[in-house]
């Protein structure tokens, strides 16, 4: 384990002992590979270097965030009321938890309920709500099982105490598992995320906590609330649509996109599949030359 945060103050240099580094440090959120592959990406070698070197295992994605899209288009389609396309889009979330651990990733992140859809009808609202609690409640063994840890970021406490209540349960139930995440985004918005980051960074400024003129993307980033979460890599969109939603704007700077017209419900692990697949063969330069990374 290396703390993450540690990674915007001081890198070690192209010829450092990694290891001796990771030994030196403590973060329950990183492991030992995420490390590695930040240290790689920040020294340059990354894609097929970095595998020359040893330091990634494999080009799959460590952090895969999915905007789940489509639920009311789906029953709609079928002449089906919009709260049963949010359940069948419950059960796409249920296959892809089931087999999690076949998957290459480690964290997952859900987009489930974004700040702006509270404006939606309130009876989607509460039926909403009712699905979340149930589905925490149901899959609370599943999480166990496969020992995964469930995280969330968002505006919590704007959330039913009903909902508020179970998530508790289900983050004090895996906080211990830290090799495979799975974050839901819950009454997330990413410009609501960044204005709180910039209050929280003035407040720890004006008591004398942090020094503006140090001031970098790696302590800003702290204070996301992602916090030492590793950015994704790969951002899927289903339904069609190619924008980004107000979902992850910071964090996506450098993040792979795939788009599918498949609407949520319908969204299967072969997909999910062929998305990682076509992730590896992208070149990710990172602002350099393909030259300097092959």
């Amino acid at each position: 384990m290396i703390d993450c945060r540690g990674l915007g103050l001081r890198l070690p240099g192209k010829d450092s002992n990694l290891d001796k580094v990771i030994q030196n440090h403590s973060c329950y959120r990183y492991t030992t590979r995420h490390i590695r592959i930040e240290v790689q990406k920040r020294q340059g070698k990354i894609n097929h270097r970095a595998v020359r070197y040893g330091i990634v295992e494999s080009f799959a994605p460590i952090s895969v965030a999915i905007i789940m899209d489509g639920n009311g288009r789906w029953a709609q389609k079928r002449g089906l009321p919009r709260i049963a396309g949010h359940r069948r889009g419950s059960k796409a979330i249920q296959r892809i938890l089931q087999n999690i651990r076949a998957l290459p990733i480690q964290n997952l992140t859900l987009f489930a309920f974004s700040a702006e859809n509270w404006a939606r009808p309130r009876e989607e609202v509460n039926a909403l709500m009712r699905l979340l609690t149930d589905a925490l409640r149901n899959h609370h063994d599943e999480f166990i099982r496969q020992e995964i840890g469930f995280r969330v970021i968002g505006c919590l406490e704007e959330l039913p105490q009903s909902v508020q209540s179970e998530l508790n349960k289900m983050l004090k139930a895996t906080e211990n598992f830290n090799e495979r995440l799975l974050i839901l985004a819950l009454n997330y918005g990413s410009r609501t995320e960044i204005v709180d980051a910039v209050k929280s960074y003035t407040k720890a400024v004006q008591e004398g906590r942090e020094d503006p003129q140090t001031l970098s993307w790696d302590t800003l980033s702290r204070y996301l609330y992602t916090g030492v979460m590793p950015d994704p890599d790969l951002i899927i969109r289903t339904s069609g649509e190619k924008r980004l939603s107000n979902f992850l704007l910071l964090q996506s700077a450098y993040a792979e996109m795939y788009f599918t017209p498949t609407l949520w419900p319908d969204f299967t692990l072969e997909e999910l599949t062929h998305a990682i697949d076509l992730y590896k063969k992208r070149e990710r330069r990172f602002g350099r030359t393909s030259e300097q990374i092959h």
